[in-house]
């Protein structure tokens, strides 16, 4: 082989292996740069994710502070709503009571005004100023056993008589001024006292009790009833005496020389201010101007009882 030839290879070889040994070099280079930057590169990505994760939990601190802070502020503003709500259903319902207290007084007050006035008129002359009102609440009782008379005490239909005018009946009408009839029901009765308690289906006008112990002697009081079946007749006479004894020896009732008859039984003995003092019951036999009525304090008290018993029967 020529020299020259063997020198070419040998400068070829040599600069082939300088050739490798300079890209070692650089690639060795570059990896360290790489690595380098890559070490940088990760540094910073973990300072990066330590802060985000620091500004992400003082973020959500805020954000839970500011929720700690609105739901107080907004539980303050319920509390104080509710409290405003609660005083003004106060004030409106003490107003509400207050504006019926004074409708109820100023109807009780005129109320109390036109019987001031009818018993006025009654003292004057008669008693034609109130009968035409009272004969309202007054009713006639028949019976298959007999005939009766009643008053209305309650505007739901509770009508008070005697026992006797009911007992053992097994039908029980009632007839009104107006000439309407109504089917009764027995609801209760006192049988000492000779007290019952009728109910209808219907609202009646009614009339109010007045207080028998305040009843005085030579008073002048009407009874109102159907003797003999004569509907609706009314009797004048006067309070003989108060507190007498009757035949079940309680002194409860009333003596009148208003004429009590078959038929009045259970019908009202009122007074000039419209008022029942009593409910007549019966007379003694043989003597005229001797009539007996009890005392209304002792009827209210036997059919106020009798009421609320049968409504809270009926409620259950």
């Amino acid at each position: 082989m020529p020299r020259s030839n063997l020198n070419n290879k040998k400068v070829l070889i040599i600069s082939i292996v300088l050739l490798l040994a300079a890209t070692s070099g650089l690639i060795l280079y570059y990896n360290n740069k790489i690595n380098e930057q890559s070490m940088n590169f990760n540094v910073k990505l973990t300072e990066l994710n330590k802060q985000i994760s620091a500004d992400l939990s003082q973020l959500s601190g805020d954000i839970s502070s500011l929720k700690n802070n609105l739901t107080g502020k907004i539980d303050i503003l319920d509390a104080n709503l509710k409290n405003f709500k609660s005083k003004n259903e106060q004030e409106i319902s003490t107003l509400t009571a207050l504006i019926d207290e004074i409708e109820e007084q100023s109807e009780i007050q005129l109320t109390e005004l036109k019987d001031e006035l009818k018993s006025i008129r009654v003292k004057s002359k008669d008693f034609t100023a109130i009968i035409e009102d009272v004969l309202q609440s007054v009713v006639s009782i028949g019976t298959d056993k007999g005939l009766g008379s009643g008053a209305v005490i309650d505007d739901r239909g509770f009508i008070v008589t005697n026992y006797h005018v009911v007992n053992g009946a097994n039908i029980i009408r009632i007839f009104t001024y107006g000439n309407e009839v109504y089917d009764a029901a027995l609801v209760g009765y006192d049988d000492v006292v000779d007290v019952a308690v009728l109910k209808v289906d219907v609202s009646l006008e009614k009339l109010r009790f007045g207080d028998s112990d305040s009843v005085e002697l030579g008073e002048r009081v009407i009874a109102l009833g159907s003797p003999a079946g004569l509907s609706f007749t009314v009797t004048e006479g006067i309070i003989s005496a108060v507190h007498r004894k009757g035949p079940n020896d309680l002194e409860i009732y009333l003596q009148t020389d208003v004429p009590i008859n078959p038929g009045n039984s259970g019908g009202p003995l009122v007074n000039a201010n419209s008022r029942i003092v009593g409910i007549n019951n019966f007379k003694i036999g043989g003597y005229e101007g001797l009539g007996f009525a009890i005392e209304s304090n002792v009827v209210k008290q036997i059919a106020d009882d009798i009421i609320e018993q049968y409504l809270q029967q009926t409620a259950e």
